[in-house]
């Protein structure tokens, strides 16, 4: 299978919580979507790896996605080194995406930077020739994805690009919902966290709803850029 777009996340949610609505809208368009998540997120508070396991399968059915796969990387230990992009770079020469989505490129959490340099990496290595692979025995071809975006978590980034994502937010939220141990419910007793509050799961929305106001839309989610962003024709600017 052939990807279109891989979206990576550090954690299962973080692509929910940041780019959801883009990947929902790119499939409505027919694009083939996948997500890679690198933990099981064991280390958070709130909720079991076995949990989150499962709320990471609702959330990819809520959202379409082609396929989701989990890189078990150990939560918040994981580094940027060699053993860790071969793996990265299995995924990305066996699916072949096109776009890649991954981690904000500054954020509060630490896995979120390390994993946005770490997929990037992975990214460019994986159009060297020289390094060799294997998947199911058979030595997989260099690829390197045409554009990688970063999302925006925690931080007020400023992005480089918005996308209108108008018409796909109730989906966005949809999906976010689907991990209930991790976001609010009166109902839940274990410990309070900063993503656990009415207030945060209200900030899905009214963060894409403010994107939105500044580029003229209803919603909108931004995303930084590792080169310059090229359009074909003044007018491709909305």
């Amino acid at each position: 299978m052939k990807l279109d777009i891989l979206a990576v996340g550090a954690h299962p949610d973080d692509v929910e919580l940041s780019c959801a609505g883009t990947i929902a809208k790119e499939i409505a368009n027919g694009k083939k979507v996948g997500i890679l998540d690198l933990t099981r997120g064991e280390l958070g508070t709130r909720g079991s790896a076995e949990i989150r396991d499962q709320e990471a399968k609702k959330a990819a059915e809520v959202l379409g996605v082609s396929l989701r796969k989990n890189l078990e990387f150990s939560d918040a230990f994981f580094i940027n080194n060699t053993s860790h992009q071969l793996e990265i770079i299995k995924v990305i020469r066996k699916y072949k995406p096109e776009i890649v989505l991954c981690n904000a490129i500054d954020d509060r959490h630490i896995d979120h930077p390390k994993g946005s340099k770490l997929v990037s990496d992975a990214c460019f290595l994986s159009g060297l020739r020289k390094i060799e692979t294997y998947c199911d025995e058979n030595k997989q071809k260099a690829w390197r994805p045409k554009f990688v975006y970063h999302y925006i978590q925690w931080k007020d980034l400023q992005p480089d690009i918005a996308v209108d994502i108008s018409g796909f937010m109730d989906k966005k939220v949809e999906a976010v919902k689907a991990y209930q141990s991790q976001f609010f419910d009166p109902e839940n007793k274990e410990p309070s966290t900063p993503i656990s509050s009415d207030n945060f799961l209200d900030s899905v929305t009214y963060r894409a709803r403010n994107l939105g106001r500044l580029i003229g839309v209803d919603y909108a989610e931004g995303f930084t850029v590792e080169r310059c962003p090229a359009v074909d024709s003044i007018f491709d600017l909305i």
